[in-house]
This record gives structure tokens, C-alpha cells and sequence, in this order.
């Protein structure tokens, strides 16, 4: 099946941007070529070795490409791994910031700009052939050299053949274009540049996270930092190979460069691409390409799918899945503010036509969401997650494992549970309650009462968070998708925020501050003080009254939530205060 793959495809591109030339690749744009490397490597990297190992072959969870992304814990030393970097331009070897053993296209252009045969094309193939073979291991040289050793390697038409020997070498690829603009390969055995330190240090003083010399703060936040910038690239935090690619992407995308990095790790069996774009003017654009099984509980979409021919393998539901992601900037202010990527788009990618079907809906199905998460309470989930970046739980059957599956889970999550809809959010909260608060389950969670009070601390912090995510959307006077007036605005406002006073004996700062921060936003509003507030109270209608009473409530609630802020504060340092100690 492998061999086939991609046969039927006749040139027509799946995103918009992939303009669409002659032939069937366009090899003189970095669009056609990104293209043309998704076949190849699909073909040589997920679908060769799924076939080859098919019983074996560990397939992506669909949750796996879901922001935040999960820490790999294991490595498929028998899967395929590689690192590359594509230029649109020639390349200028001395100038260029990264090490790499260069090759050379054989292909010159003469004056009459018509190509014509290099007088030194053998000697260069020869060059080409010594470079690449000086990086095989040795138990290949020969085949290697049987196969290849009279040809131009360095020719994109080659690439495919040669894969196999490339995922030998160690470190990167490197692309880019020849003198007549067409791409080709340029290197091997690249090192890409990775100053983590000084990028995490950076970007950590730009969103406010560290402050030059403050050693605590650094050490507070690090981790919120590393995740985020990590995040922003595609990735958690991870090996050498896939975190250098996320860093040269973002030093390349700084300096201007047409480019793509791609890397597949033998860890999380995921194609990753960043590439330059013109519209992405502050991080390159993600994309990933993974081989997913369906959820079997999406019987909508496995039909429609069947029909289409989309499944590599029917049996097992296994699709070819691309995600686009966008990213988003840091907002200290948004009760979000670990989101530093979003799914946009999906597309299921035929494995023969290599026709991209937009309309499925593979990773982000809210009902299948729900209904795995009753099998986890249930304890008939038999997947496997996570927990704590340091230990893997692979079923259901106890409560602990329960807990500790449900923290990952909420983890995972957290922040599609504050976003999405109140539906989504009702049966999210009617499983998690059936479970967390049954009478039958106090005597077993009593013996497990640390992984209880964490499950419940997060449960505790995702409800806070749903309802700052209102009253962020009412700071903005909007209120279930309609526009609301002033007094509706402060009304619920104040509703929610007396709702909330009562619920942070489970306290978290960071939302107290959010609350806060949302609630003197909207006192400071100028119409709205100069409207119903600065102006005398005859001047006012019975509306302009009833304002004018809700903000001195809401007034009066935001004092409370700062004296319970304060209240913490001096609890934390040892200081004893009334009602706390």
C-alpha cells in the first residue's frame, strides 16, 4: 500500500496558497516544494513504516495534537527521525548561521540563460557522492553506493530514492535553490543553532514574566515561560532535535528568511513543519501531519470517510491527518493565558489522490470528548496518558488511576473546557460531579486524598475560569452571543463576582488578579463614568439610577475581593489575621 501512495495525485493543491504551475510540483516555490516533501515523507516516514510494522506501529492519539502538547515519554528507536531546513534562495555558504557539509547542483546557467551541462558534472556528482557517504554509517555504504553511485543526489527528482539513506544520517537536511530557482538538495549533516537561554531570558522580559536580577521571579515563572515559547513552535518541552528546529524557525522567521524547518520525531511520530509566510508577521506558521485513528465513537465521520477512501488502513480507522494551528499572543489579562496555539484547520489527506477534505472534524469533537471522559470516570478508558510529565497511565481500572488519568485529562483540556459552549461545559460538569462527589466513592478517596484534592483543586480552578471567561466577554458588554446595555452589563457582572467571592476558599491568585483587573476596567470605563457617574444624580433617568447603583455595588464587591486578596497575602507570609488563623 505504501509504494502507492500519492500515485493518483494530478497537481491540484490543497490550501490556497499552493499555486499550482506545469507540473505537478512546482519545485521553484517554497509552497510547491513543502508540498511535495508532505508526499514524500508521509510516504517514506508514517505510511512505510505503519505497513512495515503494523501491529506495532504506535499511532498518534488524536488528543496528542491538541494544545497543550503532552510530554513523550517514550522513543520508537525503530521509527524514522529526521530535522531539515528549506531556503527560498541560493545559498551563501560563509554567511550562512548554521553548520552543515554542503552539496552541489551540477546545473549552470550559461549566458544566454538557457541551461546547459556542466563540464564538470561528473566531478561534482563524485564530490556529492564522497560527502554523503562520509556521513552513512558504514554498514551502508555499499548499498548506498550501488544504488547512487553515479547520480546527482543533489537533484530534487532523487530525493525520494534516497530518503531511505538520508534518515540514516544524523542531524538535519538542508534545501535550497540552484542558480535557475529550482530547489535542490544542498547539505547534510546540519546543526542547527539553539540559544535557548538567551531566547527563554528574552522572551520571558517581554510578556512581563521575568525582570532582569530577580532570581525568585525567574524561578516562579520559568516553567510558564519555557511551556509557552515551546507551545508557540509547536512543541512542549523536548528533545534536542525538535526544540533547536522551533528556535533556528524563530530565529530564521526574525531575520526575514523564506523558509521551512521541518522535523519528525521518533518520539511523537509527528511531521512537524515551520515556515515563513506573508501573513505571519510575528511567529512562523505550525502545521502537523500524523497518522490518527478515529475515534469510533464519531460514526458520522468514519462513514463519510470510508466512502471518500480516506483510511490508510479501514480496519484499524487510521486516517493521514494535517493540523494548522494559530498562534496567539501572551495576554496577562486573559484567564487563557497559557494559550499560546489553537487548532484552525484540519484536513484529512487522501492517501492515494492526496486530496485534503477540510470538513471532518477528527480532534476537536466536543460530544466524543464528553464521552471519553464518562469512560474515564467509569473506568472503561483503556488509552493511556500522562501524569505529571513523569509517569505514564495506561488504564482505568482503580480510582487512583482514575484521578490521576482525570488530572491529565483536565489538565490537557483546561482551556477548551472554559472556552466552549455551555452545553459542552453542563455535561462536562454532570460527569465530573457523578463521579467526584458520589457517596460510594468517600471511603476509597479518602485513602487517596493528595490525587483527590488535586483533581478537585483543578476541577475548582476550571469553574473560576469559566466564569472570568464571562465576565471577560461582558467587559465588552456581550453577554450569550447578543450585545447588552450598561446596567444588563453590570448586573450579571455583579452577579457573577458575588457567586465567585464564595467560591475562592479555593484560592488562585491569578484569577483573583484577573477579577480584579476585569472589574477596575470596567469603573474606569470613560463613557460610562461621564455618562452615569460624574454627572449629578437629578440629571439621571431611572436607568442612569439603576447604573449608578450596580457600579457602587460592583464597587463595593471588587473592595471585598482586594481585602480577601490582602487578607492571603499576609496569611502566606506568616501574619496572623482575623478569620485566617
Amino acid at each position: 500500500m505504501w509504494q502507492e501512495a500519492f500515485s493518483k495525485y494530478t497537481g491540484e493543491a490543497c490550501d490556497a496558497d499552493n499555486v499550482t504551475s506545469q507540473n505537478v510540483y512546482d519545485m521553484r516555490s517554497l509552497d510547491g516544494l513543502r508540498l511535495h516533501l508532505d508526499h514524500v515523507h508521509i510516504k517514506n516516514c508514517l505510511l512505510r513504516p505503519y505497513f512495515e510494522q503494523r501491529n506495532q506501529y504506535p499511532l498518534v492519539d488524536s488528543r496528542e495534537l491538541l494544545p497543550s502538547f503532552e510530554v513523550d515519554l517514550y522513543e520508537y528507536k525503530k521509527l524514522p527521525g529526521f530535522s531539515m531546513v528549506a531556503l527560498e534562495r541560493p545559498l551563501n555558504f560563509f554567511q550562512e548561521i548554521f553548520q552543515f557539509d554542503i552539496l552541489h547542483s551540477p546545473r549552470l546557467l550559461d549566458e544566454t540563460t538557457t541551461e546547459d551541462a556542466c563540464p564538470l558534472f561528473e566531478s561534482i556528482v563524485k564530490a556529492n557522492i564522497e560527502t554523503f557517504e562520509s556521513r552513512l554509517p558504514k554498514r551502508s555504504h555499499k548499498d548506498f553506493l550501488s544504488e547512487y553511485g553515479n547520480t546527482d543526489i543533489s537533484a530534487i527528482e532523487n530525493y525520494d530514492g534516497i530518503l531511505p539513506h538520508l534518515l540514516e544520517i544524523e542531524r538535519a537536511q538542508v534545501m535550497a535553490q540552484d542558480n535557475t530557482g529550482k530547489f535542490y538538495l544542498a547539505g547534510v549533516f546540519g546543526s542547527f543553532p539553539s540559544d535557548l537561554d538567551t531566547e527563554l531570558k528574552r522572551f520571558g522580559i517581554r510578556i512581563g514574566k521575568f525582570k532582569p536580577g530577580d532570581n525568585l521571579l525567574y524561578e516562579y515563572n520559568r516553567l510558564f515561560v519555557y511551556t509557552f515559547l515551546m507551545e508557540l513552535h509547536g512543541f512542549p518541552i523536548v528533545s534536542e532535535r525538535r526544540t533547536s528546529s522551533a528556535l533556528f524557525a524563530r530565529r530564521l522567521h526574525r531575520m526575514g528568511e523564506k523558509f521551512m524547518v521541518r522535523v519528525l520525531g521518533q518520539s511523537d511520530r509527528t511531521i512537524t513543519s515551520l515556515f515563513s509566510h506573508p501573513k505571519a508577521k510575528h511567529y512562523p506558521r505550525v502545521e502537523k501531519i500524523a497518522l490518527v485513528q478515529v475515534s469510533k465513537d464519531n460514526k458520522e465521520t468514519i462513514a463519510e470517510l470510508k466512502k471518500g477512501g480516506f483510511f490508510v488502513d479501514e480496519k484499524k480507522r487510521v486516517v493521514i491527518l494535517k493540523v494548522k494551528y494559530r498562534q496567539h499572543k501572551f495576554n496577562p489579562e486573559n484567564v487563557r493565558e497559557d494559550r499560546a496555539l489553537s487548532v484552525y484547520e484540519q484536513q484529512v489527506i487522501h492517501p492515494l489522490t492526496g486530496e485534503c477534505a477540510t470538513h471532518f472534524n477528527v480532534i476537536k469533537d466536543a460530544s466524543s470528548m464528553t464521552i471519553l471522559l464518562n469512560d474515564i470516570v467509569r473506568g472503561e478508558y483503556t488509552g493511556s496518558i500522562v501524569y505529571k510529565r513523569n509517569e505514564l497511565i495506561e488504564d482505568t481500572e482503580t480510582h487512583e488511576k482514575r484521578l490521576k488519568f482525570l488530572f491529565a485529562w483536565l489538565s490537557k483540556h483546561q482551556r477548551r473546557i472554559i472556552g466552549y459552549s455551555d452545553e459542552f461545559y453542563s455535561g462536562v460538569v454532570k460527569v465530573l460531579d457523578s463521579y467526584l462527589l458520589a457517596p460510594d466513592n468517600y471511603e476509597p478517596f479518602n485513602d487517596l486524598t493528595e490525587i483527590y484534592q488535586e483533581v478537585w483543586s483543578k476541577y475548582s480552578y476550571i469553574q473560576q475560569a469559566r466564569k472570568l471567561k464571562v465576565l471577560e466577554d461582558l467587559r465588552e458588554r456581550k453577554y450569550r452571543g447578543k450585545k447588552i446595555g450598561y446596567l444588563e452589563m453590570l448586573q450579571v457582572m455583579h452577579e457573577i463576582m458575588n457567586e465567585l467571592k464564595f467560591e475562592i476558599v479555593n484560592y488562585f491568585d491569578k484569577l483573583v488578579e484577573t477579577a480584579l483587573k476585569i472589574g477596575d476596567r470596567v469603573l474606569n470605563d470613560a463613557y460610562l463614568r461621564r455618562k452615569y457617574i460624574s454627572c449629578p444624580e437629578d440629571e439621571l433617568t431611572p436607568y442612569g439610577l439603576d447604573v449608578r447603583k450596580y457600579y457602587g455595588r460592583m464597587v463595593v464587591v471588587l473592595d471585598e475581593f482586594r481585602s480577601i486578596r490582602k487578607s492571603r497575602s499576609l496569611y502566606e507570609e506568616g501574619t496572623s489575621v482575623s478569620g485566617l488563623v
